[in-house]
C-alpha cells in the first residue's frame, strides 16, 4: 500500500513537471529573448531608435548618489512622445527583472540620410518638475538609447592606458563647479557608424551621441528649425520652462565589421589588473596546496602508519584524530537544516558552473540584454532537482525519517528568504516610483516557474535521493559521546572561521571589485574567462582551507566538524559583506533611504547565497577527507 502511494505521488510529480515544461515554453514566448543575428539595412530604410530607463552614474564628485532608475517616459521628465504613444519593445525575463524598460521613440532615422537639424517636439516643463530634473542632473543620471541592439555611447579616454573606448550612456545634463542650476541637455548630435561589404546592404556597428544644452527658441513661421542657439538651457524652479528638443543625424562609414562592433564598448577595463587578480589568487592556492600536501604526505601519512602498526604498545598510545573515531560520524545537531543547506549549495554550484560555461561558449552576447540573468534564473529553477536529491540523501544518511519535511524545507528555506528580501526591495522601488520595480505580471511569471517547475523537480530529486543507498560510516559510532577537551583560542569557532574566511576572500576580492563596479555603475562585464578561472580558484581555495582547519580540529580531539566546516568556509561571505560596506563608503554616497535599502538588501541576498555556496563546498570537501582518512586505519 505504501509503495502504491509513493508511485502515485511520483506520477503526479511527473505530470507537474510536464505541465511546467509547457508553461516554460509559453513563458519564453511571452518574454522574448532577443537574437544576435545581424540586421541588414538598405538605403533609406527606417532605423529604430529605442529609449531605455534613465540610470544614475558618477556625479561631479566621482560618487554614485542613487541606485534608482526612472522610466524615460516618466511624466516628470516631459520628454517627447511618439505619435500614438510609446510602444514597449520585447524584452527578456532577466532584462525586465533588472530594470530595463525599453520603448520606441519619435526620432526619425533613415539609413545613410543625414539630418543637420530636426525638431523632435516642444514641451513646457512646469516649475514644480524642474527641481526633480535638476536633482537628477546633479546626481549624474544618463540617457540610455539603443539602435540595432547597440547602446548609444560617448567616446572617453582611459586614464591608465590612454586608450579610447565607448562609455555607455550620455548625460541628462551638466553641472559646472559652483553652479546652482545645472544645464539641461535638449539637443542630441547622433552619429551612427555603419559597415558595408557590397554597397547595397548596410549594418550598424557603432552609435555615438553628443548631448548639448541649447535654449532654442521655437519659431512657428520659420521654414526650418534652427539649432544654432549658443545660450544653454536651464530649468528654473517656480516658473514654466519652454523647451525645444532637437537632434541631428550623421552617418559615418566604418571599417569595423559587425562581428567586432562590441570591441570598442568592451575596452574600458585594463586586462593587466585581471591578470594581477588571477596571479594573486593562484599564489594563495599554491600556498594552501603546499600546506595541505605537507600535512597529507608527511603528518597524516605517519599518523596512519602508526595507527595501523602491529605494536600493541603503540596502539595503547593513540592520540590526535584517531581518538575521536567513534564520534566523528555522529549526526550533528539540527542535521535537517544542514541537509537543506547542502542541497541548496549543490543547486547554486551547478547553476554558477553551467552559466559560466555557457558564457564562455559565447551564448550570452551583450546584445541579448538580460540573457545572463535569464540563464541564471532558469538554471536555478532546473537544478532544483539537485537540491532535492542531495538534501534528501544527506538527511536520510544522518538518520532522518520524514521525506515530506525535508522536501518542504528545501523548497522554502533559501528561495523563500531570497524571495522575501526581493519583495522588500521591490516595495522600496515602487515607493520611490522607480522603473526598476518589477511589474506584477513578471513577478507572477517567476512564481509560476517556481511552483510549476522548480518545486516538482525538487520533489522528484528528493524521492530519488531518499531512495539512494545511505552513506554508512567506515567506523562504528560510540553510543556515548566523548568529552571534548578545552580548545586553544585559535581553534574556537569564531577565530577559526575568521581565519578561514579571509583566505578564501583574498582569492576573489579583486575580481569582486569589477563585478560590483559593473552592476552598480551599469558597465558591461564581459571577462567570463577570468571569472571562470577565479571561480575554480574559489572552489579549490575553499576546499583546501576547510580541510586544513578540519584536520586541526580533529587533532585537537574536537569531532564537531559538520557545522564547523560550513561556517569556516562560509565565513568568506562576511568579508564580502564588509567589502560591500567599504565599497559603499568609498564609491557611493546614497542620498535616499530607499537607495540604502536596495543596496544593502541586494548585498544581503548575494552574501546569503555566497555563504550557502561556499559552506556546501567546505562541507563536501571535509566529508570526503574524513571518510578517506578514517577508512584507511584499522579500528579494534
Amino acid at each position: 500500500m505504501r509503495l502504491d502511494r509513493l508511485n502515485g505521488r511520483w506520477r503526479a510529480a511527473a505530470l507537474s513537471i510536464a505541465a511546467g515544461l509547457l508553461a516554460l515554453v509559453q513563458q519564453s514566448s511571452a518574454f522574448y529573448l532577443p537574437g544576435i543575428a545581424p540586421h541588414d539595412y538598405k538605403y533609406g530604410d527606417k532605423v529604430d531608435l529605442l529609449v531605455n530607463s534613465l540610470t544614475p552614474s558618477l556625479n561631479a564628485d566621482n560618487k554614485l548618489e542613487s541606485v534608482l532608475s526612472y522610466n524615460y517616459y516618466d511624466e516628470r521628465f516631459h520628454f517627447c512622445r511618439p505619435e500614438g504613444g510609446p510602444k514597449a519593445a520585447h524584452e527578456s525575463l532577466g532584462s525586465i527583472l533588472f530594470g530595463d524598460r525599453i520603448y520606441g521613440s519619435g526620432f526619425k532615422l533613415n539609413m545613410l540620410k543625414d539630418n543637420s537639424c530636426q525638431m523632435l517636439c516642444k514641451q513646457t516643463i512646469p516649475g514644480k518638475d524642474a527641481p526633480f530634473i535638476n536633482d537628477k542632473i546633479m546626481k549624474g543620471y544618463n540617457y540610455n538609447w539603443l539602435i540595432d541592439g547597440l547602446p548609444a555611447a560617448m567616446v572617453k579616454v582611459d586614464d591608465r592606458t590612454q586608450q579610447k573606448f565607448y562609455s555607455v550612456g550620455f548625460g541628462l545634463g551638466s553641472e559646472a563647479l559652483g553652479q546652482e542650476v545645472p544645464y539641461f541637455n535638449n539637443h542630441y548630435d547622433i552619429t551612427v557608424q555603419y559597415h558595408t561589404a557590397d554597397s547595397v546592404h548596410y549594418r550598424v556597428v557603432g552609435v555615438l551621441v553628443t548631448p548639448r544644452s541649447k535654449n532654442t527658441k521655437y519659431e512657428q513661421d520659420a521654414p526650418a528649425q534652427s539649432c544654432d542657439a549658443t545660450e544653454p538651457m536651464k530649468l528654473t524652479p517656480g516658473s514654466n520652462n519652454h523647451v525645444v528638443f532637437t537632434y541631428s543625424v550623421k552617418w559615418e562609414m566604418s571599417d569595423k565589421s559587425w562581428a567586432t562592433r562590441w570591441d570598442q564598448y568592451l575596452q574600458a577595463i585594463d586586462p593587466k589588473i585581471h591578470w594581477f587578480s588571477l596571479i594573486n589568487s593562484a599564489v594563495i592556492v599554491m600556498f594552501l596546496s603546499a600546506m595541505l600536501g605537507l600535512i597529507l604526505m608527511r603528518a597524516l601519512h605517519k599518523d596512519i602508519a602508526r595507527y595501523n602498526a602491529d605494536d600493541t604498545e603503540d596502539l595503547q598510545e593513540d592520540f590526535g584524530w584517531k581518538l575521536v573515531h567513534g564520534d566523528v560520524f555522529r549526526p550533528p545537531q539540527s542535521f535537517q537544516y544542514l541537509s537543506v543547506l547542502l542541497g541548496s549549495g549543490y543547486q547554486l554550484f551547478w547553476m554558477v558552473l553551467t552559466t559560466l560555461v555557457i558564457a564562455l561558449l559565447g551564448f550570452l552576447s551583450p546584445s541579448s540584454r538580460g540573457s545572463l540573468t535569464t540563464a541564471m534564473l532558469l538554471l536555478y529553477i532546473i537544478f532544483g532537482f539537485s537540491a532535492g536529491f542531495n538534501s534528501a540523501h544527506m538527511y536520510h544518511s544522518f538518520g532522518g525519517k520524514s521525506l515530506k519535511r525535508i522536501v518542504i524545507m528545501t523548497t522554502l528555506f533559501v528561495p523563500g528568504v531570497c524571495w522575501s528580501l526581493l519583495m522588500l526591495i521591490n516595495l522600496c522601488l515602487m515607493a520611490a516610483n522607480s522603473s526598476a520595480a518589477a511589474p506584477a505580471g513578471t513577478l507572477f511569471g517567476v512564481m509560476a516557474l517556481w511552483f510549476v517547475i522548480s518545486i516538482p523537480l525538487t520533489i522528484a530529486g528528493a524521492y530519488f535521493g531518499y531512495k539512494r543507498k545511505t552513506l554508512d560510516p567506515p567506523v562504528r559510532v560510540n553510543q556515548i559521546p566523548r568529552q571534548i577537551p578545552e580548545q586553544p583560542w585559535y581553534l574556537r569557532p569564531i577565530p577559526s572561521a575568521l581565519m578561514g574566511g579571509v583566505l578564501t576572500f583574498g582569492a576573489i576580492f579583486i575580481e569582486l571589485y569589477f563585478i560590483m563596479n559593473s552592476i552598480w555603475f551599469h558597465k558591461v562585464y564581459y571577462v567570463f574567462g577570468f571569472l571562470f578561472l577565479v571561480f575554480v580558484i574559489l572552489v579549490v581555495t575553499t576546499a583546501e582551507v576547510t580541510v586544513l582547519l578540519t584536520y586541526f580540529h580533529l587533532c585537537s580531539e574536537d569531532y564537531r566538524w559538520h557545522w564547523r566546516s560550513v561556517y569556516t568556509a562560509g565565513a568568506s561571505a562576511l568579508y564580502v559583506f564588509l567589502y560591500g560596506v567599504f565599497f559603499y563608503f568609498s564609491r557611493l554616497r546614497l542620498a535616499s533611504f530607499a537607495s540604502l535599502i536596495i543596496y544593502f538588501g541586494w548585498m544581503t541576498i548575494v552574501c546569503l547565497l555566497f555563504f550557502v555556496l561556499t559552506g556546501a563546498i567546505g562541507f563536501v570537501a571535509s566529508h570526503l577527507f574524513i571518510r578517506r582518512i578514517y577508512s584507511a586505519i584499522k579500528i579494534d
